[in-house]
């Protein structure tokens, strides 16, 4: 919008009054002339050249800012009226006077130029019309009435030139200071848009009736079913089931007049709940007949957890080592009086005994090992020498062990499409993953047989890659954001470490480690399920092998 859209407009309305203006002085004059007076001539050229003038201003011109003192448009525009009706003015045809036509350019410099032009234009016309009334005088005499006339009507353009000037100004100010307090609100509002579309929390606006007015990104994730797509407000809160809750939160919002705080759970069907602590407010109005909105901040209960374990897995990191020492100074001490007291002893059930206190003092002592590896984030140089592993016989023995001490050999199968393919892995290091992705499967898949199913692969396109599918429901797009970060889990028996450790044993071998809902991978029935996928690094090309799958029993 224009800077000065108002006086354009008050422009092309003064513009459209002079071509108006001059049709109906036109039409005038041929009604005279076909009444049978007589008219001059030069009236109906007069007139004529004022309505072309007119018309090509209207046309062709553009508006100028207001303000403006002289320039050749103004001579266009109001030197133009000034001369024409002071031409009709004087020749006077049928006896008509013209005066209050000077009005015109008169409100025209008032309204859309500077206070000089308005008065020096008032002027023009006084003078003009009192050399009018003494050549009046000469022709006619009477001079007192005509001069007194004239002089009232001088004095009368002058006090309509001020006062139409100064509202102008006045207009044009508070223009500009509404123009400036839309600016402001505009930039304030696009910054209110900008923070609340990228809010973490979910924004919810609600009016009386459950319409949703707004609602942010966030709180379309957290309203959203999973395989409905993303809902734009305004929409009905009632329209799905799952959000009752909501509705009735609102509705005691609205009843009680004041904040409320409370945890609430969404139930979509075939999904578990999704639990949201929500905190209302309504808006406040100016008075009670006002309609008032809920605002609904919504938080997942889940991603709060989530922070709440990042700011442990901090304070862990912190005491990692000082813990570490600790530990390993009674362990070293424990396993030094194990062997001790084993050099002792001679009955067969004791040397059992503590050839169990050896196995798991020497586990201890590995998974400290790794957790602080873990902690430290030590990564081999690129100039290392990085230990290698055969990608299918790794799969084949972890796979084998797993099902054999799971009991699971009915719903496990193994796939193998990478023969003789050596990946840049730790081999123990790529067994504690795949064990890990096994046990995470088994614990949300099926009991029917094939329900887990481990392949591997390589190609020089997609390079090598191994893959842990499962036929276990899909995971809430909440879950997905937080799989991979340390003591998130979605079970309380957990400790939520499990693919935290995976993630970080990848990236330290220079693989990468995602999840995706994909179909099973060998299966005679596409079976949608969840499926964790590791991208490896090979270390020497394969020996032999197609690179067909070959199945594994296990």
């Amino acid at each position: 919008m224009s800077e000065v859209s108002a006086f354009d407009r008050l422009w092309h309305g003064f513009m459209t009054a002079r071509v108006m203006i001059a049709l109906v002085l036109l039409a005038l004059l041929a009604s005279l002339f076909g009444l049978g007076q007589t008219v001059h001539s030069g009236l109906m050229l007069i007139c004529g050249v004022y309505l072309g003038a007119a018309l090509a201003v209207r046309l062709f011109a553009k508006p100028l800012p207001p303000g403006q003192t002289f320039d050749a448009q103004w001579f266009s525009t109001i030197g133009v009226d000034i001369m024409a009706f002071s031409a009709l003015q004087y020749l006077q045809a049928g006896g008509i006077n013209y005066t209050p036509l000077f009005a015109l350019p008169l409100l025209l410099a008032a309204v859309l130029g500077s206070l000089l032009l308005a008065l020096g234009t008032a002027a023009g016309v006084a003078l003009l019309l009192l050399g009018d009334a003494w050549v009046q005088t000469l022709a006619h005499g009477d001079s007192a009435s005509r001069f007194l006339q004239a002089g009232m009507t001088g004095i009368g353009f002058f006090v309509v030139a001020f006062l139409a000037n100064q509202l102008a100004s006045r207009l044009s100010r508070q223009e500009q200071l509404a123009r400036r307090s839309q600016e402001v609100a505009r930039l304030q509002i696009q910054v209110n848009e900008l923070v609340i579309e990228s809010l973490d929390d979910g924004v919810v606006v609600v009016d009386a009736n459950s319409v949703v007015r707004a609602a942010n990104p966030a709180a379309r994730r957290l309203l959203d079913s999973g395989g409905a797509p993303t809902r734009q407000a305004p929409f009905m809160l009632t329209a799905d089931a799952a959000w009752q809750p909501l509705v009735e939160l609102a509705a005691l919002t609205f009843n009680r007049h004041g904040p409320e705080t409370v945890d609430v759970a969404i139930r979509h069907a075939q999904q578990g709940p999704r639990r949201i602590r929500v905190h209302t407010q309504l808006t406040a109005t100016q008075d009670l007949r006002s309609n008032n909105l809920c605002v609904m901040f919504m938080q997942d209960l889940r991603e709060m957890e989530a922070r709440i374990r990042t700011e442990k897995l901090a304070a862990m990191g912190r005491m990692s080592s000082a813990v570490a020492h600790e530990i390993r100074n009674p362990l070293a001490a424990i396993t030094q009086a194990n062997a001790l007291l084993d050099e002792e002893i001679t009955d067969p059930g004791q040397k059992q005994l503590t050839l169990m206190v050896r196995q798991n003092a020497q586990r201890l002592a590995q998974i400290i090992d790794e957790i602080l590896d873990i902690s430290r984030v030590q990564r081999a140089g690129p100039a290392a020498a990085a230990p290698t592993a055969n990608l299918d016989t790794v799969v084949q023995s972890v796979c084998a062990d797993w099902a054999l001490q799971n009991d699971n050999a009915h719903r496990l199968q193994a796939l193998t499409g990478a023969p003789g393919i050596e990946v840049a892995f730790e081999p123990d290091h790529l067994r504690r993953v795949l064990l890990n992705l096994l046990d995470n499967a088994a614990r949300y898949a099926g009991q029917r047989a094939d329900s887990i199913r481990v392949s591997t692969h390589a190609s020089p396109t997609d390079g090598v890659g191994l893959r842990v599918w499962s036929d276990g429901d899909p995971l809430e797009h909440s879950v997905q954001r937080h799989l991979f970060e340390p003591f998130f889990s979605s079970e309380s028996r957990s400790t939520g470490l499990g693919l935290y450790i995976c993630r970080e044993l990848c990236e330290r071998h220079g693989a990468s480690i995602g999840y995706q809902r994909a179909p099973s991978v060998g299966a005679a029935a596409q079976v949608e399920g969840n499926e964790f996928f590791l991208n490896l690094r090979q270390a020497e090309r394969p020996v032999a092998g197609t690179g067909a799958f070959d199945t594994i029993p296990v």
